[in-house]
């Protein structure tokens, strides 16, 4: 089979991905995160991600209400990893593209040519709208247009000695941006957008798009929907998912404890989130919204960790995947499990 690519996805907030008030603790500290990081990079993980954060959702748990900036923070990851490709999010509504280009130029600087950029063009509307940088004259489509724009310009900084550009939205005159990233041809560039505008974006702008349906063949037709997409274009693009992943020493046992988490979701932070996202908390959801009400915002692997294992194999076939990023209740734990039981023998199936 075809090689697959394993990440994961760093509890840079609170509370990580399983919304509930019976989770581990995840508190968005640099040494919860620190620790993982290691962990990820010595087992053998492709790469590392963190996002971006401005606002949490509320609720019980206050959940993301506690974040840490991304791109510095992964400049610290930089430090105490050694072989995986580190990916900071940057959202395009709150940083200039010239900044932007420095701060993932730096950061490939001090990582010794692992930096990556997951680009995000808008979604959650409170956390903008607090410090007014949420504009309603751009609708969906228009804040694409704008992240393309921006995106061009990130990468003709990363490239060229100068920029001058005159756009719709950005009036560049001569702007310069030294060092270079030591990447070649560039820093990896990702993006999260799963409609076909999101995907024509991420195309023709970045290597790799992460995509989450609602079960399994909606994830798999979005992710046809990208390579289609890039056979209009003449190029490619991969295509990767979130999972979170939860074992024990039994299937049961396994199940056991998902229920536990899914006993403790929390509504307020659920009814939260879809405010964030600028939906009626009781109208209709969008598919991480219609997961979260089941407390995990990802698909799932629970099992002992040779059913996990299995099921991040169907995942990946049946999904038609390139690669899964992965999240943890308890990631010390989780982390040291997958490197031992699980990611070897899925190296092996997709050598």
């Amino acid at each position: 089979m075809t090689m697959k690519e394993f990440g994961v996805f760093l509890p840079i907030a609170n509370g990580g991905w399983i919304i509930s008030e019976n989770a581990p603790t995840l508190d968005a500290s640099y040494r919860q995160n620190r620790e993982a990081a290691i962990l990820a990079d010595e087992i053998g993980l492709d790469f590392i991600m963190s996002m971006g954060k401005w606002r949490g959702f509320g609720g019980k748990t206050d959940h993301w209400g506690t974040t840490l900036e991304s791109v510095t923070m992964m400049a610290g990851i930089a430090e105490v990893t050694k072989k995986a490709k580190l990916i900071a999010t940057v959202h395009t509504l709150l940083q200039n593209p010239a900044v932007a280009a420095k701060m993932i130029a730096t950061l490939d600087q001090i990582s010794g040519g692992r930096a990556g950029l997951n680009i995000v063009s808008g979604s959650f509307k409170d956390e903008f709208d607090q410090m007014g940088a949420w504009d309603d004259t751009l609708d969906h489509d228009d804040r694409y247009v704008y992240a393309e724009e921006w995106a061009t310009l990130v990468r003709r900084l990363w490239s060229e000695k100068s920029v001058t550009y005159e756009g719709r939205f950005f009036h560049f005159k001569d702007c310069v941006s030294e060092p270079k990233p030591v990447s070649k041809p560039r820093p990896y560039m990702i993006c999260a957008g799963n409609s076909e505008r999101g995907l024509r974006f991420t195309v023709r702008n970045t290597d790799a798009c992460f995509i989450g349906g609602r079960d399994l063949a909606d994830t798999r037709e979005i992710s046809r929907l990208a390579k289609r997409i890039a056979g209009e274009y003449d190029t490619s693009i991969k295509s990767f998912c979130m999972c979170t992943v939860i074992t024990g020493e039994t299937d049961a046992d396994a199940q056991a404890l998902a229920n536990y988490y899914r006993a403790g979701v929390d509504e307020g932070a659920v009814k939260g989130m879809m405010r964030s996202y600028g939906l009626d908390p009781d109208g209709r959801d969008n598919a991480m919204i219609a997961r979260a009400r089941n407390a995990f915002m990802t698909q799932t692997a629970i099992g002992t960790p040779e059913t996990c294992r299995r099921e991040i194999e169907t995942l990946l076939v049946e999904g038609e995947l390139d690669g899964v990023m992965l999240i943890f209740p308890d990631y010390v734990e989780g982390l040291t499990t997958f490197g031992r039981e699980i990611l070897p023998a899925l190296k092996g199936v997709f050598a």
